[in-house]
């Protein structure tokens, strides 16, 4: 792809981040941002729509879960590579982000460093883990399951039950935000994105009957 045209779709809750990074990538050389999107939802219209080589994409946004989107996002498009653009810079995110279908996984602190270079890499059929959190990723042990939370496993089991993330939210007295936020954490920890399998993990701890 080198000398070719680079089409980018951002997708990112906050406006202002949008409208910065749109500025940082149009004033790239071959270049192109031809589209952003809010929600995980638009994210989705979006790459459906213009079929971009890379999808920028932040790890917690309204509505499904990136991380359970992004299996369908690659197939809906295989040959658009994601970069996932987060303040996380926990290894456990990294690790399920690059499961879930991600080529790219960049800090946005870095991002005026480390963003455009990561676009080259995946545009190109590479991957791209920012150096410093792919040496944590590196310094953790291969395996090693972290716990959930006492909430996390009560939103585990809501979601396993088949819970939407406003009715979890209602019933833990949590913001949505805030379900989405440990919905994210549960897929990280856990390595798995599908809800079936996150209904399989619940029902082999016993966190709900079988049916």
């Amino acid at each position: 792809m080198t000398g070719s045209r680079v089409s980018i779709v951002i997708a990112d809750d906050h406006a202002v981040v949008r409208s910065g990074l749109r500025m940082l990538l149009d004033a790239e050389p071959g270049f192109s941002v031809v589209a952003d999107a809010g929600t995980v939802h638009e994210a989705r219209e979006a790459v459906e729509q213009h079929h971009p080589t890379v999808l920028i994409l932040d790890l917690h946004m309204p509505g499904d879960t990136s991380l359970s989107a992004m299996p369908a996002l690659r197939r809906t498009a295989p040959d658009t590579a994601i970069v996932v653009l987060t303040m996380q810079e926990d290894p456990a995110f990294a690790r399920g982000a690059m499961a879930a279908g991600a080529s790219g996984y960049v800090l946005k602190e870095a991002a005026d460093t480390e963003l455009v270079t990561a676009i080259r890499t995946v545009a190109e059929g590479g991957t791209y883990l920012q150096p410093d959190v792919g040496a944590k990723l590196a310094a953790a042990a291969p395996g090693d399951a972290q716990p959930l939370t006492p909430r996390e496993t009560e939103v585990l089991r809501l979601v396993a039950l088949g819970h939407t993330n406003s009715e979890i939210a209602d019933s833990l007295y949590l913001s949505i935000r805030t379900v989405e936020t440990h919905r994210s954490n549960i897929q990280s920890k856990l390595k798995l994105s599908r809800r079936a399998d996150l209904v399989d993990y619940a029902l082999r701890r016993r966190l709900i009957a079988s049916p």
